[in-house]
């Protein structure tokens, strides 16, 4: 005689500190499951708080509101209806813990915590949470649940602990953030704890935006052999059946079910751009996005990201034309903004620059001009946006690039301002790529338009911040194509400067990259958040000193 089992993925998309929002949002997704007939409906980490909540969770009134939501919950699963396994921060006597908890019967049932907390990256659990002790499984209607918390999933302990102490089947509730190359990390990772154990597992991840992290979701089913069968959605809300059975002492091992087709590398950068975007700006309640929109490539794909996002009526472009910005800079910033759909005004920052001229002059006399006056241009650029953002109320975007704020080719109060910085982990050559993709692709979920949004100009034209006549940014940079593979080394891989000429660099641009690139620490600690695509994106994930007098040989 077989016996069977149907869990529920329910990949959503939960708001730090929204108690009541996230429990409804568990609420919708439970009807959901049990409308189509699940016995238990798995939530991601900390679901019930948001992930991550950061300091917010060594809040005592904060943990005593987690365990009336909690309690909540549990009273729901007495109707009869699926059991709940849910995330939440959980106190006991002996500490706090990052905890799955299962809620049945109008009770939480049991409690597993955490083992493994990362403490790396992006990640600073053992900030605020005990570790747990190794798990034992959960005994669910017929079958031993091998619940483990995201990060005891990396390693074999946990899942050969709980295949030891007699678990069917693997559940990995997890918060991970998104960044390039993990889906695949993901499901390597699984496939090994599915070899090592014999187990089916099932990796259910949260999705959508928090501050600089985004969630894909991408949420999967291995049977004991490591075969995918369920595969949920990246970069969308889901509830997901998987059903199971075994006959009598064999092992549990799902059926095939819904297999979503994952998203293509350009695809799924841009979608997580849209992502942290959108949540960035609706979950803390602006109307919308005021953007400089210069005629480059950065402005318009922040632009078009923003409208793909958010919608062409949340979205104002503005010009801010100098005496040096070129004719056909103009012409492409407007072609922009009529392909976009976008409600755009133009304002000339000569005034402000002959004010400042002269309002200094006296000081400035017998000098040269020089960066100064380039960077007056900058600043009152901002001060227009941010006076825009004031009155209006719509948040200042900010369009600089990773190469850009990686070497320190930005302006303090100037194009570094902002609320928000859709491409501070994107490299130039990768905003190009992104450009070109969304120019002859449109995301399903996107509020744009369908055909091109970025005028062939703007993408084939040299790069110039045109602040003095016929500048380029190879007049100070290396070329992006050169500096992007040089930082590359640099930044994500931490190599040396001896290290990153053997990879066939030369020596002296090394040399003068890595210079640039630690001097301008000062500048990024004072930008705004932005998505993390990168494993080393700078702020958490990378913390070097702004004092700092080491330098390495070569």
């Amino acid at each position: 005689m077989s016996e069977t089992l149907t869990v529920a993925l329910a990949q959503i998309n939960p708001t730090v500190g929204d108690l009541d929002g996230n429990l409804e949002r568990i609420r919708v997704a439970r009807a959901e499951a049990a409308g189509g007939g699940a016995d238990l409906a798995v939530f991601p980490e900390l679901v019930v708080a948001g992930y991550p909540p950061e300091d917010l969770v060594l809040k005592r009134a904060f943990q005593d509101s987690i365990a009336e939501a909690v309690a909540e919950l549990a009273r729901d699963t007495a109707d009869g209806g699926p059991g709940l396994l849910i995330g939440a921060p959980w106190r006991e006597s002996d500490g706090l813990y990052n905890a799955a908890l299962l809620l049945d019967g109008g009770r939480v049932a049991a409690a597993r915590f955490k083992h493994m907390l990362p403490n790396y990256g992006v990640f600073d659990e053992k900030r605020v949470f005990a570790p747990g002790p190794l798990p034992e499984p959960v005994a669910w209607r017929g079958a031993r649940l091998g619940v483990m918390v995201c990060e005891d999933m990396w390693s074999p302990e946990v899942a050969a602990h709980l295949a030891g102490r007699g678990a069917d089947i693997l559940v990995v509730i997890n918060g991970s953030p998104f960044e390039i190359g993990k889906t695949g990390d993901r499901r390597r990772l699984a496939g090994q704890r599915t070899a090592e154990t014999g187990l089916g597992l099932i990796y259910l991840n949260l999705v959508g935006g928090q501050d600089e992290l985004v969630f894909d979701g991408a949420s999967f089913v291995l049977d004991p052999a490591g075969r995918l069968r369920v595969q949920a959605p990246a970069w969308e809300k889901r509830v997901v059946a998987s059903r199971w059975s075994r006959d009598r002492d064999g092992p549990w091992s799902p059926e095939t079910g819904p297999l979503a087709e994952l998203p293509g590398s350009e695809e799924t950068v841009y979608r997580a751009l849209c992502t942290g975007l959108r949540d960035y700006v609706g979950k803390n309640g602006f109307p919308g996005v005021v953007i400089g929109l210069s005629g480059g490539i950065d402005s318009a794909l922040t632009a078009a990201i923003a409208v793909d996002a958010l919608g062409a009526a949340r979205v104002r472009c503005v010009m801010m034309p100098s005496p040096h910005t070129s004719d056909h800079s103009i012409e492409d910033a407007a072609h922009a903004a009529r392909l976009l759909g976008v409600d755009t005004d133009i304002i000339s920052i000569e005034p402000a620059m002959e004010a400042f001229s002269g309002m200094l002059a006296k000081v400035f006399a017998g000098r040269q001009a020089d960066e100064t006056e380039e960077n007056i241009q900058a600043r009152a650029r901002g001060m227009v946006l941010m006076a825009l953002s004031n009155k209006l109320g719509n948040m200042v975007l900010n369009t600089s690039n990773k190469s850009e704020s990686s070497v320190g080719y930005t302006t303090l109060y100037g194009d570094l301002c902002g609320g928000f910085s859709v491409l501070k982990d994107v490299y130039k050559t990768t905003v190009g790529a992104l450009a070109r993709w969304r120019n002859a692709h449109r995301p399903g979920d996107a509020l744009g338009p369908q055909g091109r949004l970025i005028p062939e100009r703007i993408l084939t034209k040299p790069p110039s911040a045109e602040l003095r006549p016929d500048q380029t940014d190879q007049d100070s940079l290396p070329p992006y194509e050169d500096l992007d593979a040089i930082l590359e080394c640099l930044i994500e891989k931490e190599l040396s400067r001896q290290d990153t000429v053997a990879q066939g660099f030369d020596g002296a641009t090394v040399s003068r990259v890595w210079r640039l690139l630690h001097r301008a620490e000062y500048k990024r600690r004072q930008g705004p958040p932005g998505v993390k695509i990168t494993p080393r994106s700078f702020g958490r994930d990378r913390r070097y000193p702004i004092t700092n007098r080491f330098t390495e040989q070569g």
